[in-house]
């Protein structure tokens, strides 16, 4: 029975393997299987002429924050990628020594301030308009005198004069002319007098006023020190000098701090720049004001559009190349310092482009480069291309294709270079 079961199964293996066979050999009979693939035309268009560079994305503005004065930190409250604005505080340093140093020139301030006040009370001055010594309460007492004592000098030569013209004709004597003189000399030498008090009055008055200049002059420089005593203390606040990120920040509370030590480094990336670096034979090429189109590896699918801001006057003798510095807007910080990038610089006038439907193009990642498919004759022929910018479903293919191409957009994955396809 089992013998029979044996015979029975060899039978029914030889039945399927010929079935196989006639299968296998009716498939090659009938040819190779053809890949179905969708196709498109590859076009030819003008586009703006441009040469292509590539660069490094840098920050508009960078900062390394350092101290105005030496101290303690106490806090720093902002921390890495942080967006601080302009004037907010980015660290704080022990401030007691720098409080006590304002509080001490404010006391010498309010001291020299009252002894300029009591050297004015001195002389009389009140302190408004201009200094005039002859003003002065001991001078213009001193000046009345002084006038009154002339007004009765004058009036003794009268009557002196007079007596002696009445000797002369004998109407007095000579003894009432002499009293006459001797009271004359004697008011001559009062208004001398007082005319030496006057002018010693005016004297003691402008040295008082150079007292009082002494004191303004203090009170001055008193001025400057309570004004650097406030700087003191304002320096040991240490606030961020324009809007941007914080990309460092060193320090911590409790470390000490040298004028030398960095605190913190901000960026500012609102607005990048780029620099390309750009052969010399195309010195003549680069002006201000040229769009620049920029693509990262970030976004590869995007283009940023800058413009060109400066235009290197040397070139490196060392490289031969020389710099366009480019600006992009970059409000929602998309574009980072240190990226690489690859720009476009439009010229004026056009040039011919080659385009193909984006997805005609695979990207090949073990060895980063993109390919295309060409259909020539029912057979797939594989083409390493290099692409360029993309406009709509469309992106340039820079080098690779002629213009002429019927290219694969569909099933690339069932593709190899020579293989039969069917387009459809």
């Amino acid at each position: 029975m089992n013998r029979l079961l044996i015979i029975a199964l060899l039978l029914t293996s030889l039945f399927l393997a010929g079935c196989a066979s006639s299968k296998e050999v009716a498939a090659a009979a009938a040819g190779p299987k053809k890949a179905t693939v969708a196709t498109a035309q590859a076009v030819t268009r003008t586009v703006p002429a441009a040469f292509q560079e590539t660069g490094t994305f840098i920050a508009d503005e960078t900062s390394d924050i350092a101290p105005l004065v030496a101290g303690r930190v106490l806090a720093t409250p902002v921390n890495i990628g942080d967006f601080v604005k302009q004037g907010q505080v980015v660290c704080e340093l022990d401030h007691r020594d720098a409080q006590l140093h304002l509080d001490q020139a404010r006391a010498a301030l309010d001291q020299a301030t009252a002894g300029v006040r009591q050297s004015q009370s001195r002389i009389g001055f009140s302190g408004q308009g201009k200094f005039d010594p002859a003003l002065m309460p001991e001078a213009v007492a001193a000046r009345a005198t002084m006038e009154s004592a002339q007004a009765l000098a004058r009036q003794a030569a009268a009557d002196a004069k007079r007596y002696q013209n009445l000797v002369e004709s004998g109407d007095v004597s000579r003894s009432a002319f002499e009293r006459e003189r001797t009271q004359q000399e004697t008011a001559e030498a009062q208004a001398n007098a007082a005319r030496q008090q006057y002018e010693a009055t005016l004297n003691g008055a402008r040295q008082s006023w150079g007292a009082v200049e002494n004191s303004q002059a203090s009170l001055a420089g008193i001025g400057a020190q309570l004004a650097q005593a406030e700087k003191g203390l304002a320096d040991t606040t240490i606030r961020a000098p324009f809007d941007g990120f914080i990309t460092a920040r060193p320090v911590a509370a409790g470390q000490y701090v040298a004028l030398s030590n960095k605190i913190a480094t901000i960026m500012r990336i609102g607005t990048m720049k780029l620099d390309l670096q750009t052969p010399e034979q195309r010195a003549a090429r680069g002006k201000l004001g040229m769009t620049v189109l920029a693509r990262v590896a970030a976004y590869p699918d995007r283009e940023f559009t800058g413009t060109v801001t400066a235009v290197d006057p040397s070139v490196d003798p060392n490289s031969r190349v020389f710099i366009l510095e480019a600006k992009f807007d970059n409000p929602k910080g998309e574009l980072r310092p240190g990226m690489f990038a690859t720009a476009r610089v439009l010229l004026p006038g056009g040039e011919s482009a080659v385009f193909v439907p984006r997805s005609a193009v695979v990207r090949d990642r073990t060895t980063d480069s993109y390919q295309v498919f060409t259909i020539d004759n029912n057979t797939a022929h594989l083409r390493v291309v290099v692409v360029g910018e993309v406009d709509g479903d469309q992106i340039r293919i820079v080098n690779g294709l002629s213009g002429n191409e019927t290219v694969a957009v569909s099933g690339q994955s069932e593709l190899f270079d020579g293989v039969q396809v069917q387009a459809r």
